[in-house]
């Protein structure tokens, strides 16, 4: 356990660690951990922690606690608020939270995707107000995640890398302002069908909605891309539906379409 140490007015010390699960969480499922404070040399009055979970944090970001602000921001656990610590008192705060369902994701199946998320945690308490304990934070596919990408792979088409950028998809309800894009390749030289693909999940607590495109990895905005055509699938359709089969026909669609605007499959 490393502390950050915070001097506030008059050299007021406290000191601060979060700790986040070692293992990945899923969008839907409990991100849990602790915040740990403690007051080495007098009492101090904490008067508020606050959490905020951020997408595209710096790859030298790693837990330095250096303070800064970064990343975009999209979801906010809670801790307990305001209390006072006596003199080398040391309290754990946990923390126990559902994440979004369009929680983006920073690995698939074991395999970093190129995201990078992190968990900030601010602190106030006698004139301290600092960004402390940034932390990585690990979310990972869902089981129907799991599915489609296993069907992409078994045709051919692996998962090069992933992107998040701010923004919405059109005409689609939200509750995260970030959309990720997963950058597929057909490995397999296939003929008659897209060098590169894009696909991009919107998950509910239903399942998801499946857009897949052909690749413009470079470019930021939605509408700017390629026309997407879109899917759905259900939590309950694994084992019930043939996401190979259903794959193919994805792949066909969007390698015979035109530049027509945006489009449902």
């Amino acid at each position: 356990m490393v502390f950050k140490r915070l001097l506030g007015r008059g050299g007021i010390p406290l000191e601060i660690d979060t700790v986040i699960q070692s293992g990945p969480a899923q969008p839907g499922g409990i991100l849990t951990g602790e915040v740990v404070v403690r007051a080495p040399e007098r009492d101090v009055e904490v008067k508020s922690i606050s959490l905020r979970l951020a997408a595209n944090v710096s790859a030298a970001h790693k837990g330095d606690g250096d303070g800064e602000r970064r990343g975009d921001t999209f979801d906010y656990p809670s801790v307990s608020g305001w209390f006072t610590l006596k003199k080398g008192e040391e309290r754990r705060l946990p923390i126990k939270h559902r994440l979004k369902w369009e929680s983006p994701l920073s690995e698939v199946k074991g395999q970093e995707v190129g995201v990078l998320l992190g968990l900030n945690t601010e602190v106030e308490a006698e004139g301290i107000k600092a960004q402390t304990d940034d932390d990585l934070v690990r979310i990972t596919t869902t089981p129907l995640h799991e599915a489609v990408f296993d069907a992409f792979a078994a045709e051919g088409y692996a998962l090069e890398t992933s992107r998040v950028v701010t923004g919405t998809i059109p005409d689609t309800e939200y509750h995260v302002y970030l959309v990720q894009g997963f950058l597929l390749v057909d490995r397999s030289d296939g003929e008659g069908r897209p060098r590169e693909l894009e696909l991009t999940f919107r998950a509910n607590p239903v399942g998801c909605e499946i857009y897949l495109r052909k690749a413009a990895f470079r470019e930021k905005y939605w509408e700017k891309k390629p026309p997407a055509l879109r899917y759905v699938a259900a939590h309950h359709d694994l084992g019930r539906v043939d996401f190979a089969e259903e794959v193919r026909r994805w792949i066909s669609e969007v390698a015979l379409r035109g530049d027509g605007g945006d489009g449902e499959g």
